[in-house]
């Protein structure tokens, strides 16, 4: 089984939107479900087909986080060392072509958010991040070419 690390605010997060999925969505499904078969001849039945394939969409969604929340193993953050880039640190990172500054959170691949700098364990930055040092340099492959990074700092996020 392979592990997914989550901090405990990711692991809440989730608990609660499969809570809303089974107490809220399932029985608004279920009712749907209902309401198109009491249309008549189920072969022919637009609204009926509609239904479960909602259905269907939304029982799988349960099951990944079912299935997600069954690996998850929560860290804290807070505890994090900072001599290396590990889960949950914050990077400074300096682009040696550009001199400009950048600055990442390593999260998990549940809590990805471009807009806050938040990137995945298993993007390619994450990846190439993951145990460098401070003063390390590396490239990253993009579409355009490699672009060359200096790690700055690393912090507790």
């Amino acid at each position: 089984m392979k592990f997914i690390y989550l901090t405990k605010d990711e692991y809440q997060k989730l608990e609660r939107e499969l809570d809303h999925l089974k107490r809220v969505e399932r029985p608004k499904v279920i009712r749907s479900v209902a309401e198109a078969r009491e249309q008549g001849d189920l072969r022919e039945n637009a609204g009926y087909d509609a239904a479960k394939e909602d259905q269907s969409l939304l029982e799988s969604k349960i099951l990944k986080l079912e299935d997600l929340l069954a690996r998850a193993r929560i860290f804290d953050n807070k505890e994090v060392p900072t001599d290396k880039v590990y889960l949950g640190n914050k990077v400074v990172l300096l682009d040696l072509d550009t001199d400009e500054k950048l600055e990442y959170v390593l999260v998990s691949t549940t809590d990805v958010d471009f807009d806050m700098n938040m990137v995945s364990l298993g993007s390619p930055v994450g990846k190439t991040l993951v145990g460098k040092s401070v003063g390390d340099v590396f490239e990253i492959g993009t579409s355009t070419g490699k672009i060359r990074y200096k790690i700055l700092d690393i912090l507790k996020p």
